[in-house]
């Protein structure tokens, strides 16, 4: 009887590119991308922590480099892309959420939350796409996107409008680069507590509701979300595209 056998979660001879890599989920990712083989590219605003990041990896004897891109300048993007790729991963985890009632969105913050959120996302995704078609490989696209591109949230209008975006472009790439073998996917994590995350955290009354609605009982950790990268972004995930992955715990169970 010939068995079938497991599609491969290593990564060995890829590259890979993680925006929003200096804290959290992006350096959770980085990691579990690294651990799994990859040449890993981290890329934030902010240098400083991205250079002890990368020296971290080093000493772990995986090769890892750091460059400061800020995914809102769409140039940037496109001039770092093109510049190192291609790249056969990519994770978005840059993000900004700027919370509060839908009556008190002033135009300045919803524009910064949507060219993070939505333009620097997209942007991103094409220029990482437009590398690997031009050198005819496949690739795995991926954006840490929200349970909130699923529900809606308190005081989290804006927020959840670019996260149900972010589905909607996800979609329509997926269906476009799928002949090309170039697969398109999102992570939807519930909340998770990194630095970003400890203004939401430190509202005793946020916590109860948050923790009322996970069904599983307990808030995420970094740690969550690494098995769930390495999935979409190996050959374990061949046939996945389009879609979202819901590491939120039941929140949207119901």
């Amino acid at each position: 009887m010939d068995l079938p056998r497991t599609p491969s979660f290593r990564l060995d001879g890829k590259r890979a590119l993680v925006a929003g890599a200096s804290s959290g989920i992006g350096l959770g990712c980085a990691v579990a991308l690294a651990e799994a083989g990859a040449d890993v590219t981290l890329a934030a605003r902010r240098s400083a922590p991205l250079e002890e990041a990368v020296a971290a990896f080093q000493a772990e004897g995986w090769t890892a480099q750091a460059r400061s891109l800020d995914i809102a300048d769409v140039e940037a993007t496109q001039a770092l892309v093109d510049a190192e790729g291609p790249f056969d991963v990519l994770v978005n985890s840059a993000g900004l959420a700027i919370h509060s009632p839908a009556c008190e969105t002033s135009v300045e913050d919803f524009d910064k939350v949507v060219d993070i959120n939505i333009k620097g996302a997209y942007f991103l995704a094409q220029a990482v796409a437009k590398g690997l078609l031009k050198a005819g490989k496949p690739g795995s696209l991926i954006t840490i996107s929200s349970q909130m591109a699923h529900v809606g949230g308190i005081d989290r209008a804006v927020y959840c409008s670019t996260k149900h975006a972010v589905e909607g472009f996800t979609k329509s790439m997926a269906i476009e680069w799928g002949p090309k073998q170039i697969r398109i996917n999102t992570i939807c994590p519930t909340f998770i507590r990194t630095p970003l995350t400890e203004q939401t955290f430190s509202q005793p009354e946020r916590v109860k509701w948050i923790e009322e609605k996970i069904k599983l009982g307990r808030t995420g950790t970094v740690e969550d979300i690494m098995g769930a990268v390495v999935y979409l972004a190996t050959d374990a995930s061949a046939l996945v595209t389009g879609t979202s992955l819901l590491v939120d715990g039941g929140w949207t169970a119901d």
